[in-house]
């Protein structure tokens, strides 16, 4: 079986607990407030930030030319997200936005993989954004209650055909990368792509919640 494979299915009760979080609920159904939606807006930009700069330490660490120039397009579509779908959210751009504690915490773990962990560990550590991301696209599109769903931009842009292709490469550079490794690597991948959906359920739960620094 594909590490890719064995990974999902450790991943599984994370992945299903995500789909039942309020915010993605209510992003099915359109009735998401846009206090809550932009307040996730503002805080996925600055993890989006710092997500393409550890994409782009990925792509100079593999030592395959063709993954590398596939992660610096990853890193490249990053910010594409972030000016165009962003923009179309927010009214303004504001400055002044400070990363919530669970974003610091995702980012942070991120750069910790890139700058301590094999290159096998640290990108099996940032797939769960793309492959969560695509699997609740998916399913939001499939279960939708509501025409003329106001986040209707987002869910098809991570529902869509485009994002089904990084996805798929991106998979299928984690499993190359696996096949090559001990199991010892592997499982440290395993551990990394656990704990990176963690992150994304805490991301989530985290803008329903609006959370703030206390002090």
């Amino acid at each position: 079986m594909m590490w890719s494979k064995k990974a999902w299915i450790k991943n599984q009760e994370i992945y299903t607990q995500i789909l039942k979080l309020p915010f993605i609920q209510e992003l099915i159904n359109g009735s998401l407030s846009k206090e809550k939606f932009n307040f996730y807006i503002k805080q996925d930009s600055l993890y989006l930030a710092e997500f393409g700069k550890v994409l782009s330490g990925i792509a100079s660490k593999l030592s395959n030319s063709a993954d590398s120039e596939t992660f610096l397009e990853f890193a490249k579509d990053t910010m594409t997200v972030e000016r165009s779908l962003h923009g179309s959210f927010l009214n303004t751009n504001d400055q002044n936005s400070q990363a919530s504690p669970s974003c610091l915490l995702y980012t942070s773990y991120l750069h910790k993989q890139l700058n301590q962990a094999p290159i096998e560990v640290c990108v099996a550590a940032i797939l769960p954004c793309f492959w969560i991301y695509k699997s609740v696209g998916d399913y939001i599109l499939a279960n939708q209650t509501k025409r003329n769903n106001p986040y209707q931009d987002w869910i098809n842009t991570y529902g869509g055909e485009s994002f089904t292709i990084a996805v798929e490469k991106a998979i299928e550079i984690c499993d190359r990368l696996a096949e090559k490794s001990s199991s010892t690597i592997q499982n440290k991948m395993t551990e990394a792509f656990v704990m990176a959906s963690k992150m994304e359920w805490l991301f989530w739960d985290s803008a329903w919640n609006q959370e703030c620094w206390k002090i």
